[in-house]
């Protein structure tokens, strides 16, 4: 496990939450605590990258469990805001009420955190993770033996590459988890957000073609030079025979596709994208004896449910103590949904579901 130097730099601020107003649903036999809320969380992480978020606490509770909430792919501040929803300011108010402290960040050069985020990988992720694990072993009241991490969508990778890398961590959260490899992830993710397009039948068909030859090429040559000029070769490849075959099968007809391979080429050569693709929660996961749950949204096009919670049934089969739950008519969000397409987030008023509230919280309260 990676050493940190942890350092407390801010002076502290405390605030308190109404628990009727932290909660998203209570039920009438609950017992409710009041929230505090400390925003001035500082800690340094590798590279001297100084983190900086929010953790809420119960009061009048002692020895409480803790987890750290780990954002997914994109820039995100400490409440996980994504299309008018505070994803993990709801979670973290509700378990709080409910006994349980929890520390979320800003990520990498967001918000009051330092660092590039553009230049972090998923390791580097974990590494940020790993330091908050540390800098909570420094607070008091919270058991030591009880602090957990949850994931949401890429954060549930970094969790895993955490878990894997600290046997003090005592359970694993995934919550629309990556839990698939990194390959497998961008091919099926490419696939749902097409085929729930209005992109014609035989287009969406070479897309898919497309895509899966671009990120196959990306993987091959991920720890390369030259990806870039491979990647442009196999395109230009691709797009001569694809040519042909439009020409021979609709004639003159005008070929309106066209796949953003000067976008993609970018894309690929990136620090983060290099090590996404290889990435294999195979190496990883064999290490996690852990309680661990995994929930997925049945609508999510994001993160497929059934190929990431059917590859972590396949790679968790090791540990007795590993329990999926797929909830239907949620997205990627675990917001109540139509289509689970991102387009919608923004227009569903609904808050985070009930269902993976209770679930998470009944999981960490029962270890």
């Amino acid at each position: 496990m990676n050493k940190f130097v942890v350092r407390i730099i801010a002076t502290v601020a405390l605030f308190r939450i109404d628990a009727a107003v932290a909660s998203v649903s209570n039920s009438p036999d609950e017992r409710l605590y009041t929230v505090v809320e400390d925003t001035s969380v500082v800690f340094t992480s590798c590279d001297s990258i100084r983190i900086c978020g929010t953790m809420t606490t119960p009061k009048k509770c002692k020895n409480f469990p803790t987890v750290i909430l780990i954002s997914g792919s994109g820039k995100q501040n400490r409440d996980g805001d994504m299309a008018g929803h505070s994803i993990f300011r709801d979670i973290a108010h509700h378990l709080s009420a409910r006994g349980i402290a929890v520390l979320r960040m800003d990520d990498r050069g967001t918000g009051q955190s330092t660092g590039r985020y553009e230049y972090a990988t998923t390791a580097d992720f974990a590494a940020d993770v790993l330091a908050a694990f540390e800098y909570l072993k420094t607070k008091k009241g919270i058991n030591k033996e009880r602090i957990g991490l949850l994931g949401h969508s890429e954060g549930a990778a970094a969790a895993c590459i955490a878990a894997a890398q600290n046997k003090e961590v005592a359970f694993v959260i995934s919550l629309a988890g990556l839990l698939s490899d990194g390959l497998s992830s961008v091919i099926s993710q490419n696939y749902d957000l097409v085929e729930s397009s209005a992109m014609k039948e035989r287009d969406k068909q070479r897309y898919h073609q497309i895509m899966a030859l671009m990120a196959r090429t990306a993987y091959d040559y991920a720890d390369s030079d030259s990806l870039q000029t491979k990647i442009y070769e196999r395109h230009d490849l691709w797009k001569s025979a694809d040519t042909s075959r439009f020409k021979a099968l609709w004639g003159d007809e005008q070929d309106t596709f066209r796949f953003p391979v000067w976008f993609y080429a970018n894309e690929a050569s990136n620090r983060w994208y290099r090590f996404f693709i290889r990435y294999n929660p195979a190496d990883y996961m064999k290490h996690i004896h852990v309680p661990f749950l995994a929930i997925n949204g049945e609508k999510d096009a994001m993160v497929n449910a059934k190929l990431n919670l059917g590859t972590a049934r396949q790679l968790m089969g090791h540990n007795p103590r590993f329990q999926t739950l797929l909830l239907p008519g949620l997205n990627h969000l675990l917001l109540p949904c139509e289509k689970g397409t991102p387009d919608e987030y923004r227009s569903i008023k609904a808050p985070l579901s009930a269902d993976v509230l209770k679930a998470v919280t009944d999981f960490i309260l029962t270890l």
